[in-house]
């Protein structure tokens, strides 16, 4: 039994860790902007679901020059 993780482990738990880091870096920052613009459906769905980061950045480019309600 190797102790030790072979080259492709590695890679797999790199990847995972960087996408969990993608995904909490663009949940975060959609939330807050949903979270300031009082936007309490987005704020949801935003915080349910686990998308990789697809539905932040599709909320963050939705909205990005819209003012603050």
């Amino acid at each position: 039994m190797d102790i030790f993780f072979s080259g492709y482990e590695i890679l797999i738990i790199s990847v995972i860790i960087i996408l969990a880091i993608w995904d909490i870096v663009w949940k975060l920052l959609a939330m807050w902007k949903a979270a300031n613009r009082k936007q309490k459906a987005w704020f949801i769905w935003l915080g349910i679901l686990n998308t990789v980061g697809i539905l932040p950045i599709i909320y963050l480019l939705i909205y990005k020059d819209k003012p603050n309600n």
